[in-house]
């Protein structure tokens, strides 16, 4: 049975699920799940759950995420990105210090208002597929973070490399887009490639490539515990793991502080994310098998 996280470098022109699906078919596995979606034009950083590991996917998409962006200016699209249709050019005559000034009302907590070309649903319905049909509605902005936003470096007059640390749901595209509305040049994003997921970087990730040529795909594997690696470990022996096994909450042991802890049993298996709080131990996700 396949279980654990596998990092992959999603290649652009595949969708996350596309992922998935390619995954199923070498793991033999249906429950297989991802830690936050990447358009097909972006490339980087997707971790993959699999088997028991799928059950941390809600805790994995709710981290900060890191990314490498190439902004486009003096291009305006209907998708934000270069793979929309062109719907007006501008002449561009932006210093690096002008750059950063904008770069400035970006950072810390911001309103995004959601791209139309995004799976976000309004009244019951994608708004990509109303885009798609040529129509446009009203989209309620939404609260993000910005926790850095910085020049790598100018590729060209009109062009410019950043990274982007944000929290979850920041369009990226849309950070673009804003940035050129606010140098009153307009702009777009060229390309994206994500650096750093649910606490996962590029060095711990692999490509397809690598996962389909290998001879035991399964050694390719991350322990589902490797996810909650920041977080302190209990062992339980005896009547405290059966006891815990059975969904009961136990008293902590008078050592322990308190907030979020990995649980293992005598045997070293990884039995649960916990959470000591008022001197009890109470199971966040069980991730034992049943």
């Amino acid at each position: 049975m396949a279980d654990g996280i596998l990092i992959i470098d999603k290649p652009s022109g595949w969708t996350s699920m596309d992922v998935c699906a390619k995954l199923r078919g070498v793991f033999h596995e249906k429950r297989i799940g991802h830690g936050g979606t990447l358009d097909p034009m972006a490339t980087g950083v997707l971790p993959v759950f699999i088997g028991r590991a799928t059950r941390a996917v809600e805790f994995a998409d709710k981290s900060d995420k890191e990314y490498v962006a190439q902004l486009q200016l003096g291009v305006i699209t209907n998708t934000q990105d270069m793979s929309g249709t062109v719907l007006e050019q501008r002449p561009v005559s932006v210093t690096e210090e002008a750059l950063d000034g904008a770069l400035s009302l970006f950072r810390g907590e911001i309103d995004q208002v959601p791209p139309m070309y995004s799976a976000i649903k309004i009244g019951g319905q994608k708004l990509y597929e109303l885009a798609r049909k040529g129509h446009e509605v009203e989209r309620p902005p939404r609260r993000v973070t910005i926790r850095s936003l910085t020049v790598e470096r100018r590729e060209a007059p009109d062009r410019f490399t950043l990274r982007v640390r944000c929290s979850k749901g920041t369009y990226v595209r849309t950070l673009c887009h804003d940035i050129g509305q606010a140098l009153g040049c307009g702009g777009c994003m060229a390309s994206l490639r994500r650096t750093e997921a649910a606490g996962f970087s590029l060095s711990d990730a692999v490509t397809l490539e690598q996962v389909l040529e290998a001879e035991d795909p399964l050694a390719l594997l991350l322990p589902v515990d490797a996810y909650f690696a920041g977080r302190p470990m209990l062992i339980l022996r005896g009547a405290e793991e059966k006891k815990l096994r059975n969904g009961m909450t136990l008293t902590a042991p008078p050592q322990l502080s308190p907030g979020e802890l990995r649980v293992y049993g005598e045997n070293g298996e990884f039995l649960a994310l916990c959470r000591c709080d008022g001197g009890r131990l109470i199971t966040i996700k069980s991730f034992f098998k049943v």
